[in-house]
């Protein structure tokens, strides 16, 4: 039947003589042979578009799951990562002609300064704000948290009675004198945990607290938490302030090692909490595919492996943490708005250097 009809198509449409085949027996031929041409050759699908994201998460905590988006997608990725810094002042310099679709970073404070100075946009997607609660999100939706980090007390059984603990605010009391390790002020999730303590002390208490912190302090800040709890391991001091992902991996690389973690404030403000989470670039090229993307992290599988890789919690509630991170026991966390952690940041930074907290 192909053959015949197309065979017509060609006689009519090859014969030079004016008036032998009307236009509309020609379109009428032209249309058949197109649709069983498309029956006969199924159609090729079109090459995705290519994504490019910027990302401060290393690449072993986001290739894996890049790898398993282009496998179930088609869609290829790309990405660059770096130190947040870096990564906004290159989104600020390219401006319209960046080729990132997306940007991935950590701390909410780095998330709310990338959509102060403008490089991501806003995204409508009921799927995100069913996905990612409120408190995790930027309240314009520039910006999402993907996964979530709890920045909690870490202490020596050894030394110390559960019971002694409650607050953060209590560790600048004097029983712990000469007992409490720090890490630096230089670090953001420092810089965040007090930048939300002014939101909720506000200014004289926060700095009476930090104050308190300097006084009790066992030795100078440390420049990473895993210095810190091998501090506390080997009796320098007896408590400290630490990411729990930090506490995961030393309990994963030293088992038999004598610490333990405390959800302080339960009964006031809550623990804590940061995220890593990621936005849509100004200037995204192939935005539609990238808010796909976006919408695919936050969800399902691809939501625990962002989280479990890192041993952190999942954004999206629905979703169970790793079974060593759910080993830790649960809390209640803080439900400020993150953005605050960015908002109060100067604030912050310049109240711990009044407070002598270096």
């Amino acid at each position: 039947m192909f053959r015949k009809l197309t065979g017509r198509f060609s006689a009519c449409s090859g014969d030079n003589r004016p008036g032998s085949c009307s236009p509309l027996i020609v379109l009428r031929s032209m249309a058949l042979s197109a649709l069983l041409f498309m029956l006969v050759f199924p159609a090729v699908p079109i090459h995705a578009a290519e994504l490019i994201v910027y990302s401060e998460r290393n690449e072993s905590l986001i290739k894996p799951l890049f790898d398993a988006y282009t496998q179930e997608t088609g869609v290829d990725i790309r990405f660059i990562t770096d130190q947040a810094g870096p990564l906004l002042e290159r989104l600020k310099a390219e401006g319209e002609n960046t080729p990132a679709d997306l940007l991935i970073t950590v701390d909410a404070g780095n998330l709310w300064l990338a959509a102060q100075v403008g490089v991501l946009s806003s995204v409508a997607s009921e799927v995100l704000t069913t996905n990612i609660p409120a408190h995790l999100r930027d309240p314009d939706n520039r910006w999402f948290g993907l996964s979530v980090r709890a920045r909690t007390i870490v202490y020596s059984p050894d030394r110390v009675r559960p019971g002694e603990l409650t607050t953060y605010e209590d560790l600048a009391s004097p029983k712990w004198k000469g007992r409490l390790c720090l890490r630096t002020s230089k670090k953001v999730y420092n810089q965040s945990l007090v930048a939300m303590m002014l939101e909720r002390l506000g200014p004289k208490e926060t700095e009476q607290v930090v104050r308190g912190w300097v006084r009790n302090l066992a030795t100078t800040p440390f420049s990473n938490d895993t210095m810190l709890m091998e501090a506390i391991a080997a009796g320098q001091c007896d408590v400290g302030i630490v990411n729990t992902y930090y506490f995961g991996r030393l309990q994963r690389e030293k088992p038999d090692i004598k610490l333990s973690l405390f959800w302080p404030n339960q009964n006031s403000s809550g623990v804590h909490v940061n995220v890593s989470g990621a936005g849509i670039t100004r200037y995204a090229k192939h935005r539609t595919e990238a808010v796909r993307l976006l919408e695919w992290l936050s969800a399902g599988e691809a939501q625990g492996a962002f989280a479990d890789m890192n041993l952190e919690y999942p954004a999206n509630p629905q979703v169970q943490p790793d079974p060593a991170v759910a080993a830790w026991g649960s809390f209640t966390p803080d439900t400020i708005n993150v953005t605050v952690a960015g908002r109060r940041q100067a604030e912050a930074v310049m109240l711990m250097d009044r407070a002598g907290y270096r």
